[in-house]
């Protein structure tokens, strides 16, 4: 059997030093700064797994004449998926649990091809019931590359503070 070397390198490159509690305030906000590019695979995959029979999603000679378009439809939980996947860095990057998401909105469809970025604003920040971490509530969007919101929620989410885990 090999035996395996303890990791040497610091801790400190592990998180970035702006994700903590401290560091959100209300009224941010910002554009993350990577966007992702919805392919079949995510919504053939993750639609058949999950079992989404609609027929927006699956069958592409049912959409031709569809008032939505002429392809496929993006199953809306990838869409919100990945928006909240792209902002992880700046948002969850410190989180310890995910309180709660409201206000999910499919606001437009997504097709295959589309390209999704995320934005964010700080709607609150308050205390926590425990010493080590604090709430914050995001709002955040997702939108295609030519600014055409299709998802929306606000989210809580319980991340450390910076004084407790960094002293």
């Amino acid at each position: 059997m090999t035996q395996t070397q303890p990791h040497s390198a610091s801790q400190e490159w592990v998180t970035e030093d702006s994700g903590w509690f401290e560091s959100f305030e209300v009224g941010q906000r910002w554009k993350h700064a990577r966007g992702a590019t919805i392919d079949e695979v995510e919504n053939q995959l993750i639609t058949k797994m999950v079992m989404n029979t609609a027929q927006e999603h699956w069958n592409e000679a049912a959409m031709k004449d569809s008032p939505w378009g002429k392809s496929r439809l993006v199953f809306g939980l990838i869409t919100g998926s990945l928006t909240l996947g792209l902002t992880s860095q700046d948002t969850a990057e410190n989180a310890l649990a995910e309180l709660g998401l409201d206000g999910i909105r499919f606001k437009a469809g997504v097709f295959h091809g589309d390209t999704i970025y995320a934005y964010t604003q700080v709607l609150s920040v308050e205390p926590a019931d425990r010493d080590d971490a604090g709430v914050v509530q995001f709002q955040h969007w997702g939108a295609t590359s030519d600014m055409r919101v299709v998802f929306e929620c606000t989210r809580r989410v319980l991340i450390k503070r910076r004084s407790h885990w960094r002293p």
